[in-house]
């Protein structure tokens, strides 16, 4: 298919160097392009194949004339000149996620949604592999689906988390089974609009016909009104009540709803993960996962050997008496109310980085009495202290790095305190991604000396 092929992969990144190896060992002619220098690249090429050639440090509009496909990204937006440029050449651009794709076997659950997406194909991917060894899990939840499509065959099981950047590329990308967990404003800074985020978003079932199926959470009006538009089965999920084939709580149980009949999964109070936003991921990894055909026992088992993921509400130590909490993955306002919501002590909160173009009214409203105080970072620094003082949340100090920021945080708490990491902002002004920001807060929370 893509033997003695050109192809030019932009973007030295996970995907992109997904993409560059999958490419190469299927038998292209496999260029990787990024814009920025080699000295800022050099941790990701030891990655890359001998036999890639490597074109860093230029445009990638130089190096598309005499291909024969462009894969770009995720991190591409749509509206740089190389998108014009191979359109004028007649080259066509694809994302990963439609590469990998391409490739794919067996039966695919995608998932999508503002937040709670990690969490949901984490889960999912646990439950899947419950029923069946043949299991992958990939995405944007870490590994690149690129880097796991060779090893499907007609009986595999593929969760696969979806972001809108990765929706922006895709053509002919099928799940079998799609979900969208909620809809707040994100990413407007790449998107310009919420209409336009929000149509980004339903692309993960544009493609979807009869057989296959929608999974909505009715308790969204944002979700709940794409049901208009798709030509699938719609199953919703909700915290209260509802007919029809669905999944839902009654009499304080996780219950699936279907054409067989009633199905039990659990009480709630057997949920190993805390906080209602979490009894939302259950219920919809408990649709997601029963449409795609596994057994109810399995559903339960995967549910109930859950562990907390990475980055998402982690406990990572006491120190001094004061607690520390990983919420590195709240990289918008929505997830940090989430995680403030869920604090049920004293707590500073480290908040501030990279601007996608959001405001943070909402958020300082959503101050419950355990929050304390805060310290603020990063490039949203002035947009985050301007909402605290217009809402008359003075218990704030700025830090100027983000080690400082975490030892502020300590100073401010006393025993009994939590220090709560939830940035509400992307992490792109100091780091890769929102991982390496919670493994260097790891780090440097490991590296406070204990003086009780």
């Amino acid at each position: 298919m893509h033997s003695g092929k050109k192809v030019l992969v932009v973007g030295v990144a996970r995907s992109g160097i997904g993409a560059a190896k999958l490419l190469y060992e299927l038998g292209a002619e496999v260029t990787i392009n990024d814009i920025k220098p080699l000295e800022e690249l050099n941790s990701q090429l030891v990655e890359v194949s001998n036999g890639i050639n490597i074109k860093v440090g230029c445009k990638a509009d130089e190096l598309i004339a005499g291909m024969d496909l462009v894969v770009v990204s995720p991190g591409i937006p749509a509206s740089l000149s190389l998108f014009s440029e191979a359109k004028a050449l007649g080259v066509p651009v694809i994302g990963e996620v439609e590469l990998a794709y391409t490739l794919c076997k067996g039966k695919i659950a995608a998932i999508t949604g503002t937040n709670g997406k990690t969490t949901t194909t984490a889960l999912t991917g646990a439950v899947f592999k419950e029923f069946s060894e043949n299991t992958f899990i990939a995405g944007n939840i870490g590994e690149a689906f690129s880097n796991v499509v060779l090893k499907t065959d007609d009986k595999s099981l593929t969760a696969l988390e979806v972001s809108s950047f990765q929706l922006e590329t895709i053509d002919k990308f099928h799940p079998n089974v799609a979900a969208v967990l909620n809809i707040t404003e994100d990413h407007l800074a790449r998107h310009g609009s919420m209409t336009e985020y929000i149509r980004c978003k339903k692309r993960i079932f544009e493609n979807q016909g009869r057989n296959d199926f929608l999974i909505l959470n009715y308790d969204d009006p944002a979700t709940r009104e794409m049901s208009k538009d798709c030509k699938c089965t719609v199953i919703y999920f909700s915290k209260g009540s509802l007919e029809d084939k669905c999944a839902c709580i009654e009499n304080s149980k996780v219950v699936i709803k279907s054409d067989t009949g009633f199905q039990e999964i659990c009480d709630i109070s057997e949920i190993p993960i805390p906080g209602q936003h979490n009894l939302e991921n259950v219920l919809a990894a408990a649709a997601i996962s029963y449409f795609m055909g596994v057994d109810c026992l399995s559903i339960r088992k995967g549910i109930l050997n859950f562990k907390a993921v990475e980055h998402r509400l982690e406990f990572i130590a006491d120190k001094n008496g004061i607690r520390y909490v990983n919420d590195s993955k709240g990289t918008n306002t929505d997830a940090t109310i989430v995680a403030v919501k869920a604090m049920d002590a004293p707590t500073i909160i480290i908040l501030g980085g990279y601007d996608k173009g959001s405001e943070f009214d909402s958020l300082v409203e959503a101050f419950t009495d355990n929050i304390k105080g805060a310290v603020i970072i990063g490039e949203t620094k002035e947009k985050i202290v301007y909402s605290l003082e217009k809402k008359g949340f003075d218990n704030y100090i700025t830090a100027d790095g983000f080690e400082e920021a975490v030892h502020k945080a300590g100073e401010m708490a006393e025993q009994g305190y939590t220090v709560l990491l939830s940035p509400a902002c992307a992490s792109f002004d100091m780091f890769k991604d929102f991982e390496q920001r919670g493994k260097v807060f790891k780090e440097i929370v490991g590296n406070i000396k204990q003086v009780l």
